[in-house]
């Protein structure tokens, strides 16, 4: 790896920290803010600023494993944070899309991660709503893992057609005329 690639991987790392602070700090915020003073409505029916503990995943789901189930999503945080960092490494500074999704999945985890090892829960606070229908409180590293992770479903299906291409291409090369 050259020094300058190191550099933009460090670049892409800085960016991770930077969603990290953000997320972190308007955690701490919608706790100061929100859990003893209420909801705040920002646009009637529809986003409402609300403090919700997930001790659960996503959607709240194993929210009732209790202490155990905080220690056992910890460790799946946890490698799934290393693996993160892992492929990150591993990825060609050419590939800004993937290294751009791993850097957004490394921070939404550790941001999760850190307070679920902190407090043994996760601070939502976004909380959207259209109508009767009510999507499952959030916040903004659960915003980082969907939007990384859908950069991944981009990469993956942009990769494939890119091969899927060149293979095309390299066939009709190969075809004599």
């Amino acid at each position: 790896m050259t020094h300058k690639d190191l550099l933009w991987k460090l670049a892409y790392l800085a960016i991770s920290g930077g969603v990290f602070m953000i997320d972190q700090t308007t955690k701490a915020w919608a706790a100061r803010s929100l859990r003893f003073n209420g909801d705040m409505p920002v646009i009637s029916g529809f986003l409402n600023f609300a403090f919700a503990q997930n001790p659960g995943v996503a959607f709240s789901m194993f929210d009732q494993q209790g202490d155990s189930g905080r220690w056992g999503l910890s460790a799946v945080a946890m490698v799934a944070g290393i693996l993160v960092l892992f492929f990150f490494w591993r990825t060609p500074r050419s590939d800004d899309r993937m290294l751009g999704s791993l850097a957004l999945l490394l921070a939404g985890i550790v941001g999760n991660l850190t307070d679920r090892l902190r407090l043994g829960f996760v601070i939502d606070w976004i909380d959207v709503q259209f109508g009767g229908w009510h999507y499952p409180t959030f916040n903004i590293a659960d915003c980082a893992i969907c939007i990384g992770a859908g950069l991944l479903i981009l990469d993956l299906f942009f990769s494939k057609k890119k091969e899927a291409e060149k293979a095309e291409t390299r066939a009709a090369g190969s075809v004599p005329q």
